[in-house]
C-alpha cells in the first residue's frame, strides 16, 4: 500500500498509525482510518474519483467513532492537499466546517493550500514548505526549494501552491509533471501536462506542443 508520509506527519496524522512495539495495542479505528486514507488518496491521484470518495467516507466514519473533530479536520486537509497537487483549486469546505476545532498549525496549512498563508504563520507550516511559502522567494530559489522536498506528493502540493499564487516558473512546472509521471499519478500528470502544453502553444513552439499532445493522449488512453 502506497504511503504519503510527509503530509501525514506534517498534519500530525502519525497519531493514526501504529505506535512502537513496546506500546499498548493500537485501536482498530486508527489503522483502518489510515489505510482508508491511503487508498483514498491513491485512487484520487490515479483519477478514480468514485473509489476515492468511498474510501474517504470510510476514513471519516472510522474517525467519527471517536468524536475527534480535530482529527477529522486533518483528514480533510489531506484530501484538499491532493486536490492542490492536481491543480484543483476549490474551497476546502470540509476543513472550514471543522476549523474552530483545529489547531493553529492546521489552520495555517489550510491558508497555505489556498496560497494566502500569513507571513507570521509560515513557521507553523511543515518544514519542507517553509522555504517556498514566502512571497519574496524568487523563481530560482523556489525551484531549488521544491527540489529539496523528497516526498513526491508534498512536492506536488508545494508547486501547486506556487502555481496558484502565480509564482510557478516553467522549470517548476516541468518538475511537477516529472514528479507525477514518475509516480504514475494520472490525474496530476494530465493537469501539469496541460499547463505545459498551454505554455508551449503560447510561445509558438509547435514541435514541443505536438510532443506534449502525444503525451497527454497516451495518459488519457491509459484509462
Amino acid at each position: 500500500m502506497t504511503r504519503f508520509p510527509t503530509i501525514a506527519c506534517a498534519l500530525a496524522l502519525a497519531a493514526l498509525v501504529a505506535a512502537c512495539a513496546s506500546s499498548p495495542p493500537v485501536p482498530d479505528w486508527q489503522g483502518n482510518a489510515r489505510s482508508a486514507m491511503d487508498r483514498a488518496i491513491a485512487a484520487y491521484l490515479s483519477g478514480d474519483s468514485a473509489v476515492a470518495d468511498v474510501e474517504f467516507r470510510r476514513a471519516r466514519a472510522e474517525i467519527a467513532r471517536t468524536g475527534r473533530t480535530d482529527l477529522l479536520a486533518r483528514v480533510e486537509l489531506m484530501r484538499c492537499a491532493a486536490r492542490v497537487a492536481s491543480l484543483v483549486f476549490e474551497r476546502c469546505e470540509g476543513f472550514e466546517r471543522l476549523a474552530p476545532d483545529a489547531e493553529a498549525a492546521e489552520r495555517a496549512y489550510a491558508d497555505y493550500l489556498a496560497a494566502r498563508v500569513a507571513p507570521a504563520d509560515i513557521a507553523l507550516l511543515p518544514p519542507p514548505h517553509r522555504a517556498v511559502a514566502p512571497a519574496s522567494v524568487g523563481a530560482d530559489a523556489a525551484v531549488e526549494g521544491v527540489k529539496g522536498i523528497e516526498e513526491p506528493l508534498s512536492r506536488l502540493v508545494a508547486i501547486g501552491v506556487l502555481f496558484q499564487a502565480g509564482r510557478a516558473s516553467p522549470p517548476a512546472i516541468a518538475l511537477a509533471a516529472d514528479t507525477a509521471s514518475s509516480q504514475g499519478w494520472r490525474r496530476p500528470l494530465l493537469a501539469w501536462l496541460s499547463v505545459q502544453l498551454a505554455l508551449a502553444e503560447k510561445a509558438g513552439n509547435a514541435q514541443e506542443a505536438e510532443r506534449l499532445r502525444r503525451r497527454v493522449g497516451v495518459v488519457q488512453d491509459s484509462r
